[in-house]
């Protein structure tokens, strides 16, 4: 399942640079998630980084774009070229 950001964002600009992915960009109001990128950290991280640096506790899951753990390492092996 891919992770979003709610409009709870305060636009800290911790997110990005964490994102091994680089699936977090600056949207109009607040940071954004590419879907198609996300992974949650699967073959990177243990835990999502996003959500680990998030002051506001604004990422949950994206309930729009769920995926199982190995559809995300399938996402992370394409995304890598591995």
């Amino acid at each position: 399942m891919a992770l979003m950001i709610t409009d709870e964002c305060i636009n800290c600009d911790v997110c990005e640079p964490e994102c091994p992915n680089e699936a977090i960009t600056p949207g109009d109001e607040i940071y954004e998630i590419d879907p198609g990128k996300c992974t949650e950290c699967v073959g990177h991280y243990d835990t999502p980084q996003c959500v680990e640096v998030c002051p506001v506790d604004c990422i949950p899951k994206d309930p729009d774009h769920v995926e199982t753990q190995d559809q995300l390492m399938i996402k992370y092996s394409v995304l890598t070229g591995q």
